[in-house]
């Protein structure tokens, strides 16, 4: 699996290495693949509306039903996975409960971050995957995927799959999981003769 990279050497890191998850460390970490990631994220994009420097924070359930969400901007300061986990964290407390007392987490976090540029891995992504990964750890749940929305798309960054819709520019798309359609009424039958007689009257 490759990655592209949009600085040249881990060097030039402006945030200490620890706090920053490489793609090759991310990869590496086991991250569980999300079976339907296009309906993931055309449902966040829909619920929340992500522009620029937009954080999306989502908890699925073993079944990749959303259970809770919540987005929030990224302050203007420099990239930090510290202060990327206390955000995350934060939102996470207030949303969903912990599930610190399970010895196996049961509930998946996911994020997707909307910003400006490519889909290739930024030092910014790196703290966004470190802050995440703690973040999920300090409240009981697993790690789940990270996901880029630029104006060329959507990235789940460490598997290579993405997608043209929608966009950091697009209108949301209506999607499927929200609800099921209405159901239709049944017609025919002596039940509905009978009704249909006691209307005409």
């Amino acid at each position: 699996m490759t990655f592209g990279f949009a600085s040249s050497s881990a060097a030039s890191l402006s945030t200490p290495a620890t706090r920053v998850l490489e793609p090759a460390e991310w990869a590496a970490a086991g991250i569980p693949l999300l079976r339907n990631p296009r309906e993931v994220v055309s449902g966040l994009h829909a619920r929340h509306r992500p522009g620029p420097t937009t954080a999306v924070v989502a908890v699925l359930d073993p079944d990749e039903r959303l259970r809770a969400s919540a987005s929030f901007t990224r302050r203007p300061a420099p990239a930090d996975g510290w202060m990327f986990r206390n955000a995350l964290l934060s939102q996470l407390r207030r949303i969903i409960p912990h599930d610190l007392r399970r010895r196996t987490p049961v509930r998946t976090a996911v994020l997707l971050y909307c910003r400006d540029g490519d889909a290739r891995w930024t030092e910014e992504d790196g703290a966004w995957m470190w802050g995440l990964r703690d973040a999920c750890t300090l409240h009981g749940l697993r790690c789940g995927a990270y996901i880029t929305l630029t104006r060329d798309g959507w990235q789940v960054l460490g598997e290579g799959r993405g997608g043209r819709r929608p966009t950091a520019d697009s209108a949301p798309e209506p999607f499927a999981t929200a609800e099921a359609p209405p159901r239709i009424p049944r017609t025919g039958g002596v039940a509905s003769e009978v009704l249909r007689r006691a209307a005409a009257r």
